[in-house]
């Protein structure tokens, strides 16, 4: 594998975990109610519970994202030219 297909992998990478994490930050605060109905029915939690739960998940996805996509991908970039 070359140099600019790892930049293009991380870059994608990067690109669809971005998409994700917003994705889930627009869920929690425009429809946090609907989240919760739907995610109760499949787990026992209360509401307090919940929202650490959610905070913390969110708070690890986001080093996980920069940590693994736009970390590798700036230093593809820097190394690549």
């Amino acid at each position: 594998m070359d140099i600019s297909t790892l930049t293009s992998f991380f870059m994608w990478c990067t690109v669809i975990d971005g998409a994700l994490l917003v994705l889930w930050v627009a869920f929690l605060l425009l429809a946090p109610d609907l989240v919760y109905r739907t995610q109760s029915k499949f787990f026992r939690l209360s509401r307090e519970t919940w929202e650490v739960v959610m905070y913390s998940f969110l708070g690890l996805f986001k080093i996980f994202f920069l940590l693994f996509n736009l970390v590798p991908y700036l230093a593809l970039l820097i190394i690549s030219g």
